[in-house]
């Protein structure tokens, strides 16, 4: 067994590792970039080591520093993770060169599996069935639109060597195909260096099925049955599931067996995905699914194959890398229950998923599952790396009961004042669609409006919030009897300030929790974040709300300047203060001519999305 193990990845699947490297008693080395210093996984490793700056390229992407903290360290073995280095085939050569154990794919069946036209002659030469379409050298237009007519609209150009969406067009037109083209290739080129192209016939209700196999240095190769990836975002996944839903027994055969067959194909060893695209208009068949690529790695959703099978796959993987032969034989292997995994990302669904970055000042995950996290409360997303913030996984006896635990799991998460697609992922895992198992990869863009509503806070949390307000005082009882007046009907209304605008709530106590962050006091429910206060505190002798003087932050960050003061006249138009968040800056400008009212922030202040920075009242 291998003894000592360098971790060349980081946060979440860092973690993940050194968790059952630990339980083994494996000693465990972590390398980290000077960013990452304070991170969790640095803390957990039983040593670590600084390897370079922030950017990838300087520090988990920089070979050479990483074989040379494996030397400095001892270590025996380099686990890659996913992602990084974790299908470079050249560095996994020089890990064994340097005499040491990869904890992955031989780089032979990295090389296979690492451009997709010749994946796929190789699936075909051994039996396994690929999607309709041209994968040829003649790279001419003419060619390509050719066997493209022949495909039959629509299609898909796929770059050669693609991978995370990136490279891939849908043509529905003839007439477009030209511009698809050059788009296609250009993106291709700039993004791996090979603007070579294939054709695929593009599947109308695509599903995608993908099966996990292992195999080990003694021949053998097994599944550890499928799961689906339907629910995706512009190529990326967003809820992952296993056992798929609406899979026979006897498709399901099929499908696993085609995997193995591949597999065993490139003389397979270690964890990898069979990835499948399946025509789901008529509902899961074996003559509907096709072959699309192999990840040779661990994947993100692995846990999903945990659940249902009871299996550890990192204890595989090192067990299979120190020449042991697989834990369990294929009859051995069986699916119980339903797992299901919902990535939450610090980015706003409300602003086309941009990128949140900024400290983690509160971070609540939910009680009673299992979560797959790389950061804690006090630390901080940051611009340079995925922008993960854990992966959720609930485990139950059947799929509805799975889809409700999982839309309650993401409807119970806490962080501020970082944004984050929990509210976005409980809505998706509650729609009747999703409950149903009515799901493929257009499941989001279809469904945008019920998944993605406008941005304001919903009635129930704006009640909850005003509870909130009344238990710590900050409700004066005048200003929370809003409506009242004597041998009237009473009017328990609490006036407030919540999403920009000052609204009148009744108190229900119990509808949202609540939290004091840094300054500010916030609300959580089904997912949403939301800062609120009593109209004092955001107001200038009750002056105009938000959106009447009141300049609010455009996005979290951080104040870098500060150029007035309060109660200095300012000229409609003046710079008021400068706001940084991603390396960019941002200056906020007098709305009007006025004074400046009340200023609650200083440079250096870290701001919320939607946070009060100046208010500016007209004279007189």
């Amino acid at each position: 067994m291998i003894e000592s193990l360098l971790i060349a990845n980081r946060g979440e699947i860092a973690r993940r590792i050194l968790r059952t490297a630990r339980r083994m008693g494996v000693r465990t080395i972590a390398v980290h970039s000077d960013v990452d210093a304070g991170m969790p996984f640095v803390r957990e490793a039983d040593a670590a080591l600084c390897i370079g700056a922030a950017p990838a390229r300087e520090s988990y992407l920089d070979q050479a520093s990483i074989l040379a903290a494996a030397r400095e360290t001892g270590a025996q073995a380099i686990h890659p993770g996913y992602g990084f280095l974790s299908e470079n085939a050249g560095f996994a050569e020089a890990v064994q060169a340097a005499g040491l154990v990869w904890v992955g794919a031989p780089p032979a069946a990295i090389r296979a599996m690492g451009l997709k036209d010749a994946a796929k002659r190789l699936m075909q030469a051994a039996g396994v069935p690929v999607t309709p379409g041209y994968m040829g050298d003649d790279q001419t237009e003419a060619r390509l639109f050719a066997e493209a007519e022949a495909t039959g609209w629509p299609v898909l150009i796929k770059a050669v060597a693609g991978g995370g969406g990136k490279g891939m067009r849908r043509v529905d037109d003839p007439a477009a195909f030209a511009d698809a083209l050059e788009s296609c290739r250009r993106e291709a080129a700039a993004a791996f260096g090979d603007d070579r192209v294939l054709i695929e016939k593009y599947v109308l209700n695509p599903r995608h099925i993908e099966v996990q196999v292992f195999g080990d240095t003694h021949g053998q190769v097994v599944h550890l049955f499928e799961r689906d990836c339907s629910l995706q975002r512009r190529h990326q996944k967003v809820i992952e599931e296993a056992p798929a839903p609406g899979m026979d027994a006897a498709t399901r055969a099929a499908v696993c067996e085609a995997a193995v067959r591949a597999a065993r194909a490139v003389d397979y060893v270690g964890a990898g995905t069979i990835e499948f695209i399946a025509d789901g208009s008529d509902g899961l068949r074996a003559d509907r699914i096709w072959f699309m690529e192999m990840n040779t790695r661990l994947q993100v959703e692995h846990p999903v194959t945990e659940s249902i099978t009871g299996q550890d796959l990192v204890e595989w993987q090192l067990r299979v890398a120190s020449g042991e032969p697989l834990p369990r034989a294929q009859d051995e292997l069986a699916i119980s229950g339903w797992a299901m995994e919902a990535r939450l990302y610090a980015e706003n669904p409300a602003t086309g998923f941009l990128p949140s970055t900024g400290p983690l000042a509160h971070l609540v995950f939910p009680a009673g599952i299992r979560v797959d996290s790389g950061v804690e409360q006090g630390g901080e997303v940051t611009p340079y790396y995925d922008p993960m913030i854990a992966k959720l996984i609930v485990h139950e006896r059947d799929r509805p009961t799975a889809a409700a635990r999982l839309a309650a799991a993401c409807g119970a998460v806490e962080v501020w004042p970082v944004r984050t697609n929990a509210a976005f992922l409980a809505r998706a895992a509650a729609h009747d669609d999703f409950v149903a198992g009515d799901v493929d990869t257009g499941f989001i863009e279809r469904h945008q409006d019920a998944l993605i509503p406008p941005a304001r806070p919903s009635a129930e949390l704006v009640a909850g919030a005003a509870a909130a307000l009344v238990r710590a005082g900050g409700a004066d009882p005048w200003q929370a009897l809003a409506g009242f007046r004597l041998n009237g009907p009473e009017d328990r209304r609490v006036a407030l300030v919540i999403g920009g605008e000052m609204q009148l709530a009744e108190p229900m106590a119990g509808a949202a929790r609540s939290a004091v962050v840094g300054t500010e006091r916030v609300a959580f429910l089904n997912g949403e974040a939301w800062p609120f206060a009593a109209p004092d505190a955001n107001r200038a002798g009750g002056g105009a709300a938000a959106g009447d003087g009141a300049v609010l932050a455009p996005m979290p960050g951080r104040v870098v300047a500060v150029e007035v003061a309060a109660g200095e006249s300012v000229k409609a138009g003046q710079k008021l203060v400068v706001i940084e968040a991603m390396k960019m800056e941002q200056a906020l400008q007098a709305p009007f001519d006025g004074v400046v009212a009340a200023l609650p922030v200083a440079a250096g202040s870290q701001v919320s999305e939607g946070a009060l920075l100046v208010r500016i009242e007209k004279e007189g």
